[in-house]
C-alpha cells in the first residue's frame, strides 16, 4: 500500500550524529543496497547509477582521505573545525559511495543522439532516485545517514584506493550508522507554493 511506502518516506531524516554500530547485519545493508542499485528507475533502462557499500575500516580510509584532501585546500585556522565534521563521519558505521558510469551515458547519447544533451540530466535523476532509495530504506531498519559530497576533491585518491574505474564519476557520499541523537524538526514551505493541481 503506499500509505507504508509514504510513511518510510517521512520518516527519512538526516541524522548528522552517528554511532559505529548497525542494527542488521553487514548482508543485510549489502542486499537493501543492492536492491536500491538494481530498481532505481533509469531514462531508456540504461542503468547508469554505480555503487560501493564501504564498511568498519574500509569506511574509516575513506574519512581519513578526506581529511588529507580537506586539510590541502582549507586554511589552517579553519581546519580544526573542518576535521571535527569529518571525524563525526568517520565515528559512523560505514559510508555509500554513488557513482554515474559516464561511459554509459555516453553509449546512450551515441544511440539516441536526439537527445543527447539531456542523458547526462536524466542519469543524475536516476542516481538521486537510488540515493533516495537507499537512504529511506536504510533507515527503515534503524539506522541513521546523512548525504555528503565532498567530490571532486575526494575522486582521484577514491579511485586509486579501490580500483574504481576510470569513467565512474564519484556523486555523493551517504554516512550511515546507528543514530546517537534525534533529528532536528522539519521546515516546511508552504505546499501551495510547490504545488498546483488541475483537473481534479
Amino acid at each position: 500500500m503506499s500509505s507504508q511506502y509514504l510513511v518510510a518516506v517521512k520518516a527519512r531524516r538526516t541524522y548528522y550524529r552517528l554511532k559505529k554500530e548497525s542494527p542488521i547485519d553487514d548482508g543485510q545493508i549489502q542486499d537493501i543496497i543492492s536492491q536500491a542499485i538494481l530498481h532505481a528507475p533509469s531514462s531508456f533502462n540504461s542503468q547508469s547509477s554505480r555503487s560501493i557499500v564501504l564498511l568498519k575500516d574500509q569506511h574509516d580510509k575513506l574519512w581519513d582521505i578526506a581529511k588529507s584532501a580537506l586539510k590541502a585546500v582549507v586554511p589552517a585556522d579553519q581546519y580544526s573545525a573542518t576535521e571535527k565534521k569529518l571525524n563525526a563521519f568517520k565515528g559512523a558505521y560505514g559510508t555509500v559511495l554513488f557513482f554515474v558510469a559516464r561511459s554509459t551515458v555516453k553509449d546512450m547519447q551515441d544511440k539516441f543522439a536526439y537527445y543527447a544533451d539531456k542523458f547526462p540530466v536524466w542519469a543524475a535523476q536516476s542516481d538521486g532516485m537510488a540515493q533516495h532509495i537507499t537512504w529511506t530504506a536504510l533507515e527503515a531498519e534503524g539506522l541513521g545517514a546523512n548525504l555528503q559530497h565532498y567530490n571532486p576533491l575526494i575522486d582521484a585518491s577514491v579511485k586509486k584506493t579501490w580500483d574504481i574505474p576510470e569513467d565512474w564519476e564519484l556523486s555523493a557520499q551517504l554516512v550511515f550508522g546507528t543514530p546517537a541523537e534525534s533529528p532536528g524538526e522539519k521546515q516546511f514551505i508552504e505546499l501551495s507554493k510547490r504545488l498546483k493541481v488541475y483537473g481534479a
